[in-house]
């Protein structure tokens, strides 16, 4: 499986982006898709989740700002980040946990930057 992240970039405070993640290969079953993201100096976080019964979760840091979304192609999310603060500065990390083969397997795209500054 493959996870392929576009949508990164430099905004603004306050200012907006919106993260899409595609992953290809062959699964049995994709169970979760989300994103998580590595300020610089710290540990990687989990900010938003979708699963397989669209069940959706957000970091605090996040809700209310993020709204994660599933894209019209299939294993395909979106991440729209509003209201976007100098704290959101990462690598923001797409993953997914599938089931191949009776395992649970994570993959992990390659990362894609994110900056908010003036």
């Amino acid at each position: 499986v493959q996870l392929q992240a576009s949508g990164g970039g430099s905004v603004h405070p306050g200012g907006s982006l919106r993260l899409s993640c595609v992953a290809r290969g062959s699964v049995d079953h994709v169970l979760v898709m989300g994103w998580w993201r590595q300020p610089p100096g710290t540990q990687r976080e989990l900010i938003a989740a979708i699963s397989d019964i669209d069940n959706i979760g957000y970091a605090d840091s996040v809700k209310g700002r993020f709204t994660i979304s599933r894209g019209n192609a299939k294993n395909t999310i979106n991440l729209q980040m509003n209201n976007l603060e100098p704290g959101d500065t990462a690598v923001y990390y797409c993953y997914t946990d599938v089931r191949q083969g009776g395992q649970q397997q994570r993959y992990w795209g390659p990362g894609t930057q994110v900056t908010v500054g003036p």
